[in-house]
């Protein structure tokens, strides 16, 4: 629903409701020997290091229109890298009144919004399993705003910015602010699921799961890839060069893998050796 600015509700001082979005990707491959595990774990560090996960958090803030504070950032040992971004009102001209929309917000450009008192952080966390067949990436950005914009007008970006077998998005609006007659408001904008903020084309390549408690307004989403290619969950070489068992026994493994991180829990305890 778009207001206009004669819908728009007048409040009695600033708009303090805190949205909060929670966007965790994850990365799944083969990785048959140890010396695959640790090229993917090296090509994940450099993919995924400090430096360019700052770059993504400040076009975050660009996005829904923050002014960057304090940036703290660092890469571990021996992987992973964590940013935190200190974020207040930017510069504002109007809050556009699409903002408002339940619709897939921007990829970074020129865009003016209303902020205040919030941050952006993301952490990574490279892991692999003990029998040396699966390596997972996860990462996990947090979007906290106050004020009128909601930080779903970044998730647009954010799916862009990763390769993406498995996302697990969440969103909750807390707290209250009052109109001029002192009426508590809990949420400022219309929300039925968080899909209406994802571009059509991703939705076209993810199945995906709404679990939604509306009168908390809390929302959640899952999407995972439908699409299954082997040859891009293998490091360093293709299908071809594997025997026909191999093939489905490494299916097997990497599907059984996606399933329970996509549902929640363990499905399948079998492994490759």
């Amino acid at each position: 629903m778009k207001l206009t600015p004669e819908q728009r509700i007048e409040l009695h001082g600033f708009n303090n409701l805190t949205k909060s979005l929670s966007f965790n990707m994850y990365d799944i491959c083969y990785t048959k020997t140890k010396e695959e595990r640790q090229a993917y774990l090296d090509y994940i560090d450099e993919q995924y290091n400090a430096d360019r996960l700052t770059k993504i958090l400040k076009n975050v803030a660009d996005i829904i229109g923050a002014h960057v504070l304090n940036i703290a950032k660092q890469d571990y040992v021996p992987q992973g890298a964590s940013v935190t971004i200190l974020v207040s009102e930017g510069p504002v001209v109007e809050v556009p009144t699409e903002s408002f929309a339940e619709s897939p917000g921007p990829l970074p450009d020129n865009v003016v919004l209303q902020l205040d008192k919030s941050h952006i952080t993301v952490h990574t966390y490279p892991e692999y399993h003990p029998d040396e067949g699966i390596s997972t990436f996860r990462a996990d950005i947090d979007v906290s705003t106050c004020g009128e914009i909601s930080p779903l007008k970044a998730l647009n970006y954010l799916i862009h910015s990763f390769d993406t077998d498995i996302m697990t998005i969440d969103y909750r609006v807390r707290g209250f602010t009052r109109d001029k007659n002192g009426h508590k408001l809990f949420i400022d904008h219309d929300i039925s699921s968080i899909q209406n903020y994802i571009p059509d084309e991703a939705k076209g390549l993810y199945d995906m799961i709404d679990v939604n408690v509306y009168q908390e307004n809390i929302f959640h989403t899952k999407c995972r890839l439908r699409a299954f290619d082997l040859n891009n969950y293998l490091f360093g070489y293709t299908k071809e060069k594997l025997a026909q068992e191999e093939i489905e026994e490494i299916t097997e493994r990497l599907k059984a893998e996606m399933d329970e991180i996509f549902y929640g829990k363990n499905i399948n305890s079998g492994s490759i050796n």
